[in-house]
């Protein structure tokens, strides 16, 4: 692709409504080349992923990742404004799929034509950096849960490496027989009645906890210094729990009107997506206070069977919502190195996806398995990579493309959002790093934590 593209002319860019064909193929009527599906899938299939996806096992690490740090008053607004923040951003994002007669299914590409080699490659840098380090997020989780449900019949359980190798090996089992976001259709009811039932046990105990434990400390703790970066990291947890850095890709599946679809679908999760994760986050909190885990199940009270199904559900349901976070890793390797007009799963095809899913998951795995600090995951996260894709570049687009046009007043908050992302990159970096930091000194590789 001429990543320079619009970069190089100096006409004025423009927004360009969606046209063509209704219905488009693995290369569709731009033209596109990508060995995955393209025009395909309806809203109300990319608002259900969206929803299902964003309310992962990963839900039970915010109470103590947001709320701890921010306490009831600030951890309430950061969650809502966050919240509306992010939703905006990305609503912003889903109006720049098409311009100036052209559909970007890729992040990187959209910024490359617009701004150049330079921001393609940075794009390209922050956005695989972010789903590398969310998939071995999701294996941390995993194995988390295999590892409780293990300490729940045993006093003595396998380290926590054994539960992230099963965990990884699951993962590749799925993602190599569901290779792309379009063929995961028929596991979304199955992932979205997992989401329900987990999320609803979990806060039926949640409740009958927080009810009998009359003694609860919401005080913050450590000294004021370290209070600050904490906030900090936990800002960056509440922008992982909104967003993903991927908007353009999820949008690509889309049937045409690609961008008023991409918003239907927006709007079912930060409405009956958030109205999940947020109250988890918040009820975890209330329930146990200063004294909540990083990972909630390990708060739980009652029979040994309710622990055990939760954790058992967590980590079956996120066999198929880390799908949606690591797709785009995959479709950028399997249009590279698959015959794209050859099916996936035939011939010579079937070897090299097998290969490449081997190879991709053996690495993360590893990893993962050597830095078992799962909250270091998603701060980090949500800090230096996520931050500019979610908020800045979004304003980015928006002035390069429509700022000869635009009233003046709506520049200058797009010029606002620019420097106020890059100074929140700044802080949450800073605050992640430390963190890590602090976990590297206190663990070592291949730690059973």
């Amino acid at each position: 692709m001429d990543v320079e593209g619009t970069a190089s002319k100096d006409k004025p860019l423009t927004l360009n409504l969606e046209q063509g064909h209704e219905k488009g193929t693995q290369n569709d009527d731009y033209g596109l080349a990508s060995a995955h599906t393209i025009d395909r899938d309806s809203w109300q299939q990319v608002g259900l992923l969206l929803v299902t996806s964003f309310n992962c096992g990963w839900i039970l690490s915010f109470s103590n990742l947001i709320m701890l740090p921010l306490g009831w008053t600030w951890g309430v607004i950061c969650l809502v404004l966050v919240g509306l923040y992010t939703a905006y951003a990305n609503w912003l994002l889903a109006a720049f799929h098409f311009i100036d007669g052209r559909r970007f299914i890729r992040y990187r590409d959209l910024m490359g034509s617009v701004y150049g080699s330079y921001m393609y490659h940075i794009t390209w840098s922050f956005q695989f950096l972010t789903l590398l380090l969310g998939n071995m997020g999701f294996i941390l989780m995993g194995g988390k849960a295999l590892k409780e449900i293990n300490s729940v019949f045993n006093d003595s359980p396998l380290r926590l490496q054994y539960y992230i190798v099963i965990t990884g090996a699951a993962y590749f089992v799925f993602s190599f027989s569901i290779p792309t976001l379009s063929a995961m259709k028929n596991w979304l009811g199955v992932s979205a009645v997992a989401t329900f039932a987990y999320i609803v046990f979990v806060l039926i105990v949640l409740v009958k906890d927080g009810k009998s434990n009359s003694n609860r400390d919401f005080g913050i703790s450590g000294s004021e210094v370290g209070k600050v970066f904490n906030a900090f990291g936990a800002i960056s947890a509440i922008i992982v729990s909104n967003t993903s850095g991927l908007l353009p890709e999820l949008q690509s599946t889309l049937r045409k009107p690609a961008v008023q679809n991409m918003r239907n679908a927006l709007c079912l999760q930060y409405t009956v997506g958030v109205l999940f994760y947020y109250g988890v986050t918040i009820m975890g909190y209330w329930a146990y206070g200063s004294l909540t885990s990083a990972y909630l199940p390990e708060n739980l009270t009652g029979p040994k069977w309710i622990n055990v199904l939760v954790n058992a559900i967590v980590f079956l349901q996120s066999i198929v919502s880390q799908h949606m976070f690591v797709a785009p890793i995959h479709e950028a390797l399997d249009t590279k190195f698959l015959e794209i007009d050859k099916p996936m799963h035939a011939g010579e095809n079937l070897k090299r996806l097998f290969l490449l899913r081997v190879f991709f998951f053996t690495g993360n795995t590893f990893v993962a398995a050597a830095f078992p600090f799962m909250g270091d995951f998603v701060n980090f996260l949500g800090s230096f990579s996520l931050v500019p894709l979610t908020f800045m570049f979004p304003s980015m687009l928006f002035i390069k493309v429509k700022g000869r046009t635009a009233r003046i007043e709506k520049k200058a908050w797009h010029w606002f959002n620019i420097g106020f992302s890059f100074l929140l990159t700044i802080a949450t970096t800073i605050s992640a790093v430390r963190l890590i930091v602090n976990n590297i000194q206190k663990y070592h590789f291949f730690a059973d934590a």
